[in-house]
């Protein structure tokens, strides 16, 4: 069974910095394309970063030279570092991964609250 677990969220003010962590288990982690979600109240899930599973990123043009998402294949985590944070950052951020061999999964969610 594949598991994600989130962590790193919380309050910020704007202008601060987060980083968030994903840690993998029941993958084998090296074959996935992890990518990271997130959902404002009232919003759709909206993809912010993806990496995949020989390092390319694209990023959702919002997050652009703010938010690098990265990878430790030996501990299967993915990692997103958020800085020059926002207001309009603050939503619920999902982990996501995407297995050749275990289709799709995602985590719980971690909240991200940006005061200004």
């Amino acid at each position: 069974q594949v598991q994600l677990v989130e962590s790193g969220g919380g309050l910020v003010q704007a202008g601060g910095s987060l980083r968030l962590s994903c840690a993998v288990s029941g993958s084998i982690f090296t074959f996935d394309a992890m990518s990271w979600y997130r959902q404002a109240p009232g919003n759709e899930r909206e993809l912010v970063a993806a990496i995949s599973s020989g390092g390319s990123t694209n990023y959702v043009a919002s997050v652009k030279g703010r938010f690098t998402i990265s990878r430790d294949n030996a501990k299967k985590t993915v990692y997103l570092q958020m800085s020059s944070l926002k207001p309009e950052d603050t939503a619920v951020y999902y982990c996501k991964l995407d297995s050749p061999l275990r289709g799709t999964s995602w985590g719980q969610g971690t909240q991200v609250t940006v005061s200004s």
